[in-house]
């Protein structure tokens, strides 16, 4: 009996070695699109009073916490069973990720000064209804990204049996969600840290200089993140489109993978705003 107790427990300990050995390699490649993730999801996290921050925060949180107990799963089991449906949904998550790219980049070229009609509009919905929209398209963005987070991680252990393979892959769902937006709660509340620095110092010494500068530079990571994200939603698209279909895959192979992948974003994203847009109008003529 002991002696099958102690075999129990070794079996146990080889597969959390092989589980921590998949775990790092599984991370090391999700490294890329977690940076991106981390720069979309910050933006989009940002922009709220700042009594709603870490209530929006959480809110995006759960969602996706929720959103990988739906992915991991569903992966696991269409890899076992219907692999080529994981490139499909990769790849109409690709579209979404170019639209909303190039539509925030048409937006603030095209769109940046509103007329006194659609400023109150824009102050109609800047509470509940604009906090709630702008939650579910979080959610959504994150859904996508967590489906390419979960794949890549998958991919990276298909040689492991099952059990590594779930294991390793619900650790970096968790590790990916915990690590995201857990430095999204930092940054969204630097200003508050930085008041309390400067509280705390009385307003002077070398902690009041760092907490004005701590104030003063949240604007401008703001400000970055909302670009570096609208550019990591383009090239994450595009390399889902380059990494999963073979013409794209082969196309100009001299050029750098990133202008590559930042030129096939661009276009997927304008033919999509291009057909939502269309489409649009046809249904307002239609409904004339």
């Amino acid at each position: 009996m002991a002696s099958g107790i102690f075999a129990i427990l070794d079996d146990i300990a080889s597969l959390m070695d092989d589980v921590s050995v998949a775990a790092k390699v599984a991370t090391r490649k999700t490294a890329g699109i977690l940076g991106d993730d981390l720069a979309v999801n910050a933006e989009k996290a940002t922009g709220f009073l700042a009594s709603r921050e870490l209530p929006v925060l959480w809110a995006i949180t759960k969602g996706s916490l929720l959103n990988k107990l739906i992915i991991v799963p569903i992966a696991l089991l269409l890899n076992a069973f219907f692999p080529i449906a994981i490139k499909v949904a990769l790849v109409l998550g690709g579209f979404y990720l170019a639209y909303e790219g190039v539509e925030k980049i048409i937006e603030y070229f095209f769109h940046h000064e509103a007329g006194g009609h659609e400023e109150a509009e824009a102050v109609k919905l800047s509470d509940s209804e604009a906090e709630k929209a702008k939650i579910k398209s979080a959610i959504v963005t994150d859904f996508i990204l967590s489906v390419e987070i979960v794949i890549i991680a998958l991919g990276s252990v298909l040689e492991q049996g099952l059990i590594t393979q779930i294991v390793t892959v619900c650790i970096v769902a968790i590790l990916a969600t915990i690590g995201v937006y857990g430095i999204v709660a930092l940054i969204v509340r630097m200003d508050d840290a930085g008041f309390k620095l400067i509280k705390h110092s009385g307003n002077k010494g070398a902690l009041s200089v760092l907490g004005g500068l701590l104030v003063k530079a949240l604007p401008l990571i703001i400000r970055l993140l909302a670009v570096v994200g609208t550019i990591a939603l383009i090239l994450v698209s595009g390399g889902i489109f380059v990494h999963n279909i073979d013409f794209l895959h082969h196309l100009v192979p001299s050029w750098p993978s990133f202008i590559k992948e930042a030129a096939i974003g661009l276009l997927a994203g304008l033919l999509t705003v291009g057909i939502v847009t269309g489409g649009k109008k046809i249904v307002a003529l239609v409904k004339r």
